[in-house]
């Protein structure tokens, strides 16, 4: 099992490689990648937090934006996941952990 640490330093550490790639590794796919999991943990934090609510997909912010939408994303689904009773979050938390790692290898960067 996961804890939230694992999941903001996997995240962070991806949002980094993120801000600092170039723009041709960008658009070679890095930042699509980037994209489709900030989306993925930003929904998974707003069902969590109120899974009766419709949840709000992230826009496309640019190649440049995507560290920082990673970042935020991330953040806020492992605060939402820390605060949750254990039980409920252990298989979420290891699975966002998968998730950001598989995106990173995914990614090149």
């Amino acid at each position: 099992m996961h804890d939230t640490t694992e999941l903001t330093t996997a995240v962070e550490r991806f949002a980094d490689r993120l801000r600092a790639a170039p723009q041709s590794r960008l658009k070679q796919g890095a930042a699509a990648e980037g994209l489709a999991l900030a989306r993925e943990l930003s929904v998974r934090a707003q069902r969590a937090e109120d899974p009766d609510r419709e949840p709000r997909i992230m826009p496309d912010a640019g190649l440049f934006a995507v560290g920082d939408q990673l970042a935020v994303a991330g953040n806020d689904l492992a605060e939402i996941l820390r605060t949750a009773p254990a039980d409920s979050r252990a298989g979420e938390l290891d699975e966002a952990v998968r998730l950001v790692r598989e995106a990173a290898e995914r990614s090149g960067l």
